[in-house]
């Protein structure tokens, strides 16, 4: 009987063992990968640096936190107290997030300096077979500020969700191209530049043709590669109301072999021409909105073509390459 608990007591000390090294290891993996984010080149792949990068959650959980975040794209720099990463050593398709306020937005190029904060925001991003399952971002009582003279209230919203779920009907396995169904709402959204009282707004997309596994994404330039592939976004509505005005819009657009937007947006509104008065001066905001009807309502389609924007077939101005 001793020796059978001896033996048993061998085999529990080994798996232990053997668990605690295989955890250190992955954990030591998490941390190179992570580390590696900061010797991008911030052009051609974004750059993400922690001042202080934590690995914790020994035995059962990978938690990362990253503490004083700067990510840099191009001239742009977007910096963030903190953000969290979870996952479950057995699950490890299924990551948890979180991330503190405020994020501080700036443009080394156009001096645009700006502000967004949350009281909370969590995230949630499910894999199957290296395939994009669900991807929800949610989060509570938004304020997006100007700060480059003072603090200018943009826009405000007390709830705001956004999410990517997997079309089983477009994965082409054989291609290995997928597409993504995208819903946005943000809630009772008040802009006080334009006088926008509380206003429900949504966003219903899908996006086709992406690359399937996502380790093959940043192999090449991800929009050339969308491109190639046929790729297209698909607007199925653009909705917004705050009772008194409303907009919707829907389309297709996608991308010609030199990067210029090609498609159409059909646009749809009612009292919104008058909201944005001040921000846009006319003939652009009719080149844009359409003219109204007998019933007030505003109708346009809006033409994407050869680097160009056009309401019909007047040019409006010209829009710059995507790759």
């Amino acid at each position: 009987m001793k020796k059978r608990i001896i033996i048993l007591g061998a085999i529990v000390l080994f798996i232990v063992l053997a668990w605690t090294g295989a955890w250190y290891f992955a954990a030591g993996q998490l941390r190179q990968q992570v580390e590696a984010l900061a010797l991008a080149d911030g052009d051609s792949a974004p750059q993400l640096s922690c001042q202080n990068l934590v690995i914790g959650g020994f035995p059962f959980r990978l938690d990362l936190e990253c503490l004083g975040v700067a990510v840099v794209s191009g001239d742009v720099l977007v910096e963030l107290p903190s953000f969290r990463a979870s996952v479950m050593v057995y699950r490890p398709n299924h990551i948890l997030g979180s991330a503190n306020g405020p994020a501080r937005i700036s443009d080394a190029f156009t001096g645009l300096r700006q502000q967004v904060s949350w009281a909370d925001m969590e995230a949630s991003l499910r894999f199957e077979n290296w395939r994009i399952a669900r991807i929800s971002v949610i989060g509570n009582d938004f304020a997006w500020t100007d700060n480059l003279f003072g603090n200018s209230l943009i826009a405000r919203s007390p709830h705001a969700e956004f999410h990517l779920l997997d079309m089983p009907e477009q994965h082409d396995s054989a291609a290995g191209r997928a597409g993504l169904a995208l819903f946005a709402r943000a809630r009772d959204v008040e802009a006080p530049a334009i006088e926008l009282a509380p206003t429900n707004a949504e966003i219903e997309a899908e996006i086709t043709r992406l690359p399937d596994d996502i380790r093959n994404w940043g192999a090449m330039p991800i929009l050339a590669d969308w491109q190639q592939a046929g790729g297209k976004l698909r607007l199925a509505a653009i909705r917004a109301d705050d009772g008194s005005a409303d907009l919707n819009a829907s389309g297709e657009l996608g991308l010609d072999q030199q990067g210029y937007p090609t498609g159409s947006i059909s646009v749809d509104s009612l009292g919104v021409a008058e909201r944005i008065g001040p921000l846009i001066e006319e003939p652009w905001r009719t080149l844009v909105l359409g003219v109204p009807g007998e019933n007030g309502r505003h109708h346009n389609q809006l033409n994407f073509a050869g680097g160009g924007m056009s309401s019909g077939l007047v040019p409006i101005t010209a829009v710059p390459p995507l790759f």
